[in-house]
């Protein structure tokens, strides 16, 4: 059942405008750039529209619910370096948020962007045109009812547009929810929101050496995420998380479906099963208990991040052995991936602090040091032979590289010009 829209609401708003959320300075731009996951533009390209949508075609962005500007800094810069049409707007009901959100677009010099103060609980608008794409990152757990906001963004879809959503989930914040419960207690949501922290921070100098909150080294915003960090991880007044299959239940509610979880290969109990009888077991598995099952094994996972799309609109998975594919690092250069690949054939794969072995196949190095986001498959694949590679050798080659890869989000194909 949804949350009523009560006091908690009010405490909700007077946290943000006190500690606009994430932290950050707006100075901090001209040294870096925030990049994850969702909202990467080659991941939007490659995973929201399978690599088919001309970089040409301008994108109408919406990031609804944007803090004080991450993933909306990111998606407008990322168009702008890559010489792309598109539109970023950007909504909060936080007017401290904004004001950030809105220096550090200025100190980027950005003119593809744009800052509205605005709840998602109105959402659809009429004055607002139909997006190619919605950012919703790390708003809708805290919401009063996530389901019908999440409708409300849905028909704020153009059509064959397509969202990146992140939500919390439980296992990874272990911990986390019983420190919350300590200090609504210690510290309830009517009060002060200076008075609040105090509480918060004094409990944190004297925390029990067993309370599991110690223990979780899965996220560290109560650590390095200053005040504002410390007050939404651990004194929000509305937080839930959802396990996998519960996000997926979510999306189906308001009409969507996965296009694709970030990252694939994080939730493929494959990878955390080397025993093969249990390997067997696992495959006899729906998706979406595989998908569970993964979650459970690993127990670090304290976000889902998805890419959504509208029920049966899932675009066909990229075409990778087409000869005028061209693939493209989604960040790390691809000769880096390369270099990381160790003795034995397999790429380190980092899942938080898990790390997984992925196997590659002997050529996956000679392959990934071709790729350079321009050249064409067909050209990496005529470059092998010309070393001496027949050629289903090599076309076997690549696309066991490219298969184990892609499901990482290392390697995705560009979107055509």
């Amino acid at each position: 059942m949804p949350d009523p829209v009560d006091g908690r609401d009010d405490s909700l708003r007077a946290q943000y405008e006190s500690f606009p959320y994430p932290e950050r300075d707006p100075r901090d731009e001209r040294k870096r750039l925030f990049v994850g996951s969702p909202s990467h533009l080659r991941e939007i390209d490659h995973w929201c529209f399978g690599a088919l949508r001309p970089q040409s075609a301008p994108l109408r962005a919406l990031v609804a619910g944007c803090g004080t500007g991450d993933a909306g800094i990111m998606l407008a810069t990322q168009l702008e370096q890559a010489g792309r049409p598109g539109h970023v707007l950007c909504i909060d009901r936080s007017e401290a948020a904004l004001r950030i959100a809105r220096a550090r677009a200025e100190v980027r010099g950005l003119s593809n962007i744009a800052f509205e103060q605005r709840s998602l609980l109105d959402l659809p608008a009429d004055d607002l045109a139909p997006f190619d794409y919605i950012d919703c990152c790390g708003v809708l757990h805290h919401l009063p009812d996530p389901a019908a906001t999440l409708r409300g963004l849905e028909r704020s879809l153009a059509p064959g547009g397509a969202m990146g959503l992140m939500v919390y989930a439980p296992h990874g914040r272990t911990g986390v929810y019983m420190m919350q419960d300590a200090l609504a207690l210690l510290a309830p949501p009517e009060e002060a929101p200076r008075d609040r922290l105090d509480v918060a921070r004094r409990v944190m100098r004297h925390l029990p050496a067993t309370a599991w909150l110690r223990a979780n080294t899965n996220f560290g915003d109560h650590v390095e995420g200053g005040d504002a960090g410390l007050y939404d991880l651990l004194l929000n007044p509305r937080d839930r998380a959802y396990t996998i299959d519960a996000f997926l239940r979510l999306l189906d509610g308001a009409g969507l479906e996965a296009a694709a979880l970030m990252e694939p290969a994080r939730y493929d109990p494959d990878l955390l099963l080397p025993d093969p009888r249990l390997r067997v077991r696992a495959q006899a598995l729906g998706e979406t208990e595989r998908a569970l099952l993964a979650e459970h094994l690993a127990g670090n996972m304290n976000t889902h991040v998805l890419y959504a799309v509208r029920r049966g609109e899932a675009p066909p998975a990229p075409d990778a052995t087409a000869p005028d594919a061209v693939p493209v690092a989604r960040e790390m250069p691809a000769e880096i991936v390369a270099d990381q690949i160790g003795p034995d054939g397999t790429l380190p794969m980092p899942f938080g602090r898990l790390v997984v072995p992925v196997p590659l196949p002997a050529l996956a190095q000679p392959i990934l040091r071709l790729i350079d986001g321009e050249r064409m498959v067909g050209a990496i694949l005529s470059a092998l032979e010309e070393r001496g590679i027949a050629r289903p050798k090599a076309e076997t080659a690549w696309a066991e590289t490219w298969r184990a890869l892609s499901r990482c989000n290392r390697i995705l194909l560009r979107a055509p010009r």
